[in-house]
């Protein structure tokens, strides 16, 4: 289950950021992000301008907004794939992007209702999910394939950065928007200015996809094509498994940011301080993918995943008998390391084992999985936890990690 192939040249990061298409594809992508965060904190900032439905709650508008911007990427993770198939990549995303701008700068024209912008957001969710599967699968197109765990490296770790500096500097240049381009827009212009750039960023790209509009092509059936994408997962279990494995990954973090609260009063930090333990894993997934994207060529005969999810079981078990802050902060960075050695080999294997036909539907099924993996720890980790104690939540969770990890390694080697 090895990311590159043996005797490959690997030049590091130097060999990907020549390359012209993929530079503007992951400046684009960084500048995509970034807006997806920034829209995120605009949304919840709004939220005080807007009154009260009858019979909700202020507390309970901030739930229903976040489920209607997270619901989308259930209902439609797949959907977005099979459209990916179907229809040039840079359209897909280049369109998105505009489409992405456009619904927000809606957002101040039309009137001050909370049924409104809850419409809104779940329209520019479900665009989102045309943008991602789109974005995984035009990789393979500009990179050459000995050069792919570099280039998802890349992409790990800016994606990590976007997802940390844009819930940061998110307040910062909104309030700066809004005192210089105005009270009213200047916050939505900001955000479908991200947007917007962003498609501008991509729009040079040439892609050999060789997709065209062909009126020959059957017509668009998202179940059939579904189906058709299990299909062939099951019938390759290098990608089922490298799956398998993303999803496992996306649950534990999923639930660590639950856990993040409980371990920061644990360590007599505030509730609301949790993301310093989730700032210190994200900066761990920068290290670990920098060590794969410069050492890649050294390291693709090692079972980078074992390896991986091995440091993530041992920093949970060592974390429920810790009580120093430090090393909690060490041991989170560590934990960031163990994922990259997971994501990022398993993420190139994807792309290498797929073919170019099969993209749009395995990335949006990965796509649509990754989703519910993040969504459904969310809900059952708070209630666990109650009922058995961080300690043991932690230790039964390592226990799945390491079993995981050597069940797959052993289908796999």
């Amino acid at each position: 289950m090895f990311p590159t192939e043996p005797g490959a040249v690997n030049k590091g990061f130097i060999a990907v950021l020549k390359n012209r298409g993929f530079m503007l594809l992951w400046i684009g992508q960084l500048v995509s992000q970034l807006a997806d965060k920034v829209f995120f904190v605009l949304v919840i900032a709004l939220l005080e301008n807007y009154p009260a439905p009858a019979g909700l709650a202020q507390n309970s508008m901030y739930s229903t907004l976040m489920v209607a911007f997270t619901i989308p990427a259930i209902l439609f993770g797949s959907a977005g794939g099979v459209f990916v198939d179907r229809f040039p990549k840079k359209l897909i995303m280049v369109g998105s992007d505009i489409v992405r701008g456009l619904l927000t700068l809606c957002i101040p024209l039309l009137p001050r209702d909370f049924l409104i912008l809850l419409l809104l957001t779940f329209a520019i969710s479900t665009v989102t999910q045309f943008f991602a599967p789109a974005e995984q699968a035009a990789i393979p197109l500009l990179v050459k394939k000995e050069n792919l765990m570099t280039a998802n490296a890349l992409f790990s770790s800016t994606m990590m950065g976007a997802l940390i500096v844009g819930f940061a500097i998110g307040e910062p240049i909104l309030s700066f928007a809004k005192n210089s381009i105005g009270a009213e827009y200047g916050q939505e212009v900001i955000v479908a200015g991200l947007y917007v750039l962003s498609a501008g960023i991509m729009q040079p790209i040439n892609f050999k996809d060789n997709v065209s509009f062909d009126n020959t092509q059957p017509v668009i059936n998202p179940w059939a094509d579904f189906k058709e994408g299990l299909r062939y997962l099951k019938k390759n279990r290098l990608v089922l498994n490298a799956m398998l494995q993303l999803t496992t990954l996306y649950c534990v973090f999923a639930a660590l940011t639950v856990l993040a609260i409980r371990l920061a009063k644990e360590f007599g930090l505030q509730g609301k301080q949790f993301g310093f333990f989730l700032a210190a894993a994200g900066v761990g997934m920068v290290l670990g993918a920098a060590i794969l994207g410069h050492e890649g060529d050294k390291l693709h005969r090692k079972p980078l995943s074992l390896i991986g999810f091995s440091i993530m079981a041992l920093v949970l078990a060592v974390f429920s008998f810790t009580h120093n802050l430090l090393i909690a902060f060490a041991l989170c960075t560590l934990l960031g390391i163990g994922a990259a050695f997971i994501g990022v080999p398993m993420q190139t294997l994807i792309q290498q084992q797929t073919p170019l036909t099969m993209h749009g539907k395995v990335f949006g099924f990965q796509n649509h999985a990754a989703n519910i993996a993040l969504s459904v720890p969310l809900a059952i980790t708070g209630p666990i936890t109650d009922a058995l104690g961080l300690r043991v939540v932690l230790v039964v969770m390592s226990l799945v990690v390491v079993s995981v990890g050597v069940w797959t390694w052993q289908n796999t080697r």
